[in-house]
């Protein structure tokens, strides 16, 4: 297919003024395979936009100030990524290269049970910090203050959050194992109520973390709760996802069941060659789940490896109290074997230590970004798990890593499921400045793209027009927002034009910082921020704010 071009503005760098013209819209694509993100068949349409609105569809007669000729392209919505870790690295890169590259025009962070909350001395410190490191002002402490942030300062792509149970857990109980008092219950609750007035749009929980993981199943039933009304879900990275993955996902069900309120299933797998066969039976459960009348769907990214931290090789009862007392573990006879035990069973549980992926270290450890751990061992000389050890010593227990888990079969099966929304669990980055280093998971360039090269057009695994309703129309629907994720007049302008006979990630595991192919144009409000393939610097991001406050 050919080249799409813009007519009448081809050329020119970063945003092009628009000559005002009575009547005409601002901008109009002409001739592209519309796939309008409800999972219905394509069309050939001309879209008008007009601010950041989109104002008509079909065969449009009035010439726009700016035309940009699309025929053998597609034109969808701009992609939501439902589970996002951008959070606080697009304050690093407003541009949001690796994300808005790839077609992804909202950004749901707030995941895994973590999201912005602190105290104002914790949030001074960390403004230091990060003054310090990056040139970045930190001037806020809670959700709302980094919304408004976003506001003040915006960023390419559009921002919503949930609130983290680890993080209201970690502020109010600290990184204690044990219970929470009632006490320190409806401390969560009203934190939580709090961020869902400033305008969160979820909990999020991350039960394999700390402190997360140190809650009984009630105390997330709790908190649960307060989204009754406000129709937002409760997003779980569960307790377990390898051996104990079928009893993770009946708790997950559970709260939402009792609660009364829809639930996320975040990145669905099974881990672990042995626990392939239980991916089939999650599947049912939650077919059987929403059968029954749960409002529960689930997402995946389109990639065999999952990325954490070093430290979920470590039982979890290793961590509590924090870095400092898990080090000391580690040095303890007592405890020392059955930590070693805990994290050989999990290597074991992927194969060998070569599936165990460095990503981000300290500077003093750069030479193992990266690097699987087996050949890295190797080279130096040392035992696999005496170099994770030390490389948690050197790094304060800070060490991303990837691991290799999971089946293409497997894989595939999941992304179509009619359930299925596709998320990238990734973070924002570029390929210069301070965010260009370390190894990070590909899926923080290539997540989009790879759906729509590999998923779609290569193996067939989902048509066009389910895997764009999987990343637009359905997890739109999720949040309630009914102005996002759908091609139709009166909707929010975010859109994407890609070739389908070229879109593909470029990034891999060996090479992670490296743009997709075949996104040429994407829109952000009304604001073209990629035309041809390059971004115009343009910052038309905005928070994304929930109408929830929950329940008394």
């Amino acid at each position: 297919m050919k080249q799409g071009m813009i007519l009448g503005a081809a050329g020119l760098a970063g945003p092009v003024p628009l000559l005002s013209r009575a009547g005409a819209p601002d901008v109009v694509f002409r001739g592209a395979l519309v796939v309008d993100g409800s999972g219905a068949p394509g069309r050939e349409a001309d879209v008008a936009v007009t601010g950041d609105t989109i104002t008509a569809i079909g065969r449009v007669a009035e010439s726009g100030l700016e035309e940009i000729d699309l025929r053998g392209r597609v034109l969808a919505p701009g992609f939501i990524d439902i589970h996002s870790h951008a959070d606080l690295n697009l304050l690093i890169e407003p541009r949001a290269e690796s994300r808005i590259r790839q077609g992804v025009t909202l950004e749901v962070v707030g995941q895994d049970g973590s999201s912005i909350l602190w105290t104002r001395e914790a949030a001074a410190e960390r403004d230091q910090r990060w003054r310090n490191a990056y040139g970045v002002e930190i001037d806020f402490h809670d959700l709302g203050g980094f919304l408004d942030r976003l506001e003040r300062t915006p960023v390419a792509v559009n921002v919503a959050s949930m609130v983290g149970h680890g993080t209201l857990r970690g502020f109010v109980v600290g990184a204690e194992d044990r219970p929470a008092s009632e006490e320190e219950i409806r401390g969560m609750q009203e934190l939580l109520r709090a961020g869902l007035a400033q305008g969160a749009v979820g909990l999020s929980s991350g039960l394999e973390y700390t402190p997360g993981s140190f809650a009984p199943v009630e105390e997330l039933v709790s908190l649960a709760e307060v989204l009754q009304g406000t129709g937002y879900p409760y997003a779980s990275h569960m307790r377990n996802e390898d051996d104990r993955l079928l009893s993770a996902v009946e708790e997950t069900l559970h709260v939402g069941r009792t609660a009364g309120v829809p639930v996320q299933v975040s990145h669905l797998k099974a881990q672990g060659r042995r626990n392939y066969w239980k991916a089939e039976v999650a599947l049912r459960m939650i077919e059987a789940a929403r059968q029954d009348g749960l409002d529960v769907h689930f997402d995946r990214y389109p990639y065999v490896a999952y990325a954490t931290g070093l430290s979920n090789l470590f039982p979890s009862w290793s961590r509590a109290g924090g870095t400092d007392a898990f080090l000391q573990r580690l040095d303890d006879p007592e405890t020392a074997g059955r930590i070693e035990a805990f994290a050989r069973a999990k290597v074991d549980l992927l194969g060998d230590w070569d599936a165990v992926q460095v990503t981000s270290t300290s500077e003093g450890t750069a030479w193992a970004r990266g690097r699987k751990l087996g050949e890295l061992a190797g080279e130096r000389g040392e035992e696999p798990y005496a170099l994770a050890v030390e490389l948690m010593r050197r790094n304060g227990a800070s060490v991303g890593m990837i691991g290799f888990g999971m089946s293409e079969e497997n894989t595939a099966r999941i992304l179509a499921h009619p359930l299925a929304m596709v998320c990238s669990d990734g973070g924002a980055y570029a390929p210069y400045g301070p965010l260009g280093t370390g190894s990070p998971h590909p899926r923080g360039y290539g997540t989009f793209p790879r759906l729509l090269g590999l998923y779609v057009r290569e193996t067939g695994a989902l048509s066009l027009e389910q895997a764009v309703h999987k990343v637009t129309g359905l997890p739109a629907t999720k949040l309630r927002l009914p102005d996002r994720g759908r091609i139709r007049v009166g909707g929010k302008a975010d859109l994407v034009a890609f070739d389908p006979d070229t879109v593909a990630d470029g990034a891999t595991f060996e090479a992670p910082h490296a743009y997709p192919a075949g996104i040429d144009h994407v829109m952000v409000n009304g604001t073209l921020t990629i035309r041809d393939g390059d971004h115009t610097g343009a910052l038309a991001g905005r928070p994304v704010r929930g109408r929830g406050r929950g329940s008394n």
